[in-house]
């Protein structure tokens, strides 16, 4: 099953530069589970990732994610067990 993730992100706060290079990595690491990485504008400080419509982060409860948080995040629902490899190492 080919996985959605999406990355909502503040317009007004210019965050579409971070949205952006968050949705690369993603699609770099998964190419192979995702179906497709939608990037939403929304407002009010909005930063929030989700797979297939659940809540993996959100800045107004967790801050700025690391992509090496993320990537394990998406992992543990795309793809679990699969070795990250320096990116399980910590952080």
């Amino acid at each position: 099953m080919a996985h959605r993730v999406s990355i909502e992100y503040c317009t007004r706060c210019r965050w579409l530069p971070r949205a952006g290079w968050l949705a690369q990595e993603l699609l770099g690491t998964f190419e192979a589970e995702l179906a497709e990485v939608a990037l939403v504008p929304g407002t009010g400080g909005v930063f929030r990732v989700s797979v297939d419509d659940e809540v993996v982060w959100d800045r107004s409860e967790q801050g700025f994610p690391e992509p090496t948080a993320v990537k394990r995040l998406v992992r543990d629902r795309v793809a679990p067990g699969r070795s990250l490899g320096h990116a399980d190492a910590g952080g």
